[in-house]
């Protein structure tokens, strides 16, 4: 059937399945298999070897394009720093990566680690600022965004940055983990890549790690499926399985989480232990009007400032019993952070700053929580 026309909640459903011909599985099979057979010239034949080409792959792939806007499918990787790290290797060795500086710790700590051993160069600029950005775009091969960024929920102006990029000869990717394909779609915003955590929102139930790539051009697909295949960076049939079972829902849970994040966020703005709330949905925040404009929803990621400093926030996380205190997001369960306890943080996020992934408990019942701990502060 056509997918032409359908909303992204509903091709979240209906893609990656398997045919309609009479006594197909409504949900595909899970392929195990190492090998395939193939007798025929090298290459003949659309699977050889595992390491290449798996069928429960090709599903979950296909379903990510389609929600991404790129006919030719995704490319799923093992982790989401999988995923990440063959973006950056499309850098070309000599060249100069420009990169948000508030961005997932573990993606800078590894472009700040491929530059000083002379691999690239690299520019690091605020994401929010698109002046700065436009500012550093001359001479540089690739930008680097993320919108919202992680964890101080900036806006970045995608396609401003992304129309002064291509003016410019850069290349652009987004890390588009918090927002979702059902949020945000970079590359009809301009973006020629695209990136996932596909361990956070589009598995969703905190038991899967897998990374996706998704591309505008075919042909940088194909070089990001080929550095896959050479590098042996390939997910495994089990997680991506679970990872296209968990798509199926992400409509309804993100409905949910976006729904509660937007009533917390504006609750915890009134509360005298919390210094600054940080959410694109609410009408005074600095990336509002931005987010409006580029996205479908303010998403499900709230972060908060508390006023008394690191140890408040410190005694708020140890204070809750509803929320979890656990490093990821995305999942059914609400979880909390204090982002700054990782020693490899950027020093920008402040010492007081705890991040929050919402779930889907009851609103009341995550607000009853919070608020205790932050009345005990």
């Amino acid at each position: 059937m056509s997918h032409e026309g359908l909303s992204p909640a509903t091709l979240a459903v209906v893609t990656g399945r398997p045919g309609r011909a009479p006594g197909t599985p409504v949900s595909p099979d899970i392929e195990f298999s190492s090998t395939y057979v193939s007798w025929g010239p090298y290459g003949f034949g659309e699977s050889m070897y595992a390491r290449a080409d798996n069928a429960t792959w090709k599903l979950f792939e296909e379903a990510v394009g389609t929600l991404e806007g790129a006919p030719q499918g995704a490319v799923a990787f093992p982790s989401g720093m999988a995923a990440g790290t063959a973006i950056l290797e499309q850098v070309p060795d000599g060249g100069r990566l420009v990169m948000a500086d508030t961005c997932y710790n573990t993606m800078l700590a590894l472009a700040t680690e491929r530059a000083a051993a002379g691999r690239f160069r690299l520019t690091t600029v605020d994401a929010s600022d698109t002046a700065a950005v436009v500012a550093a775009l001359p001479g540089a091969d690739w930008l680097l965004l993320e919108s919202p960024t992680n964890p101080l929920l900036q806006i970045a102006d995608l396609r401003a940055l992304c129309a002064a990029a291509k003016q410019a000869g850069v290349r652009v990717g987004v890390d588009n983990t918090f927002a979702t394909p059902l949020l945000q779609n970079p590359l009809a915003l301009g973006a020629d890549v695209v990136m996932h955590s596909a361990t956070k929102y589009l598995s969703g139930h905190s038991d899967v790690l897998l990374g996706v790539v998704v591309a505008a051009d075919p042909e940088l697909t194909q070089q990001v499926r080929q550095y896959r295949t050479m590098q042996g960076s390939i997910p495994g049939p089990m997680e991506t399985w679970l990872a296209l079972r968990g798509l199926r829902t992400l409509s309804v849970r993100l409905e949910r989480s976006q729904a509660s994040a937007g009533i917390l966020a504006s609750r915890l703005a009134g509360h005298p232990a919390v210094a600054t709330v940080r959410y694109p949905g609410l009408p005074d925040d600095p990336g509002h009007a931005v987010a409006q404009a580029q996205m479908r929803g303010f998403g499900a990621m709230l972060a908060i400032e508390i006023a008394g400093g690191q140890a408040a926030a410190q005694a708020v996380v140890e204070a809750v019993r509803l929320w979890v205190p656990a490093t990821s997001l995305g999942g059914v369960e609400s979880l909390i952070e204090r982002r700054r306890r990782i020693p490899s943080e950027p020093a920008s996020v402040p010492e007081n700053l705890l991040r929050l992934s919402v779930g889907l408990e009851d609103v009341e019942d995550l607000w009853a929580d919070l608020r205790q701990a932050l009345d005990a502060v």
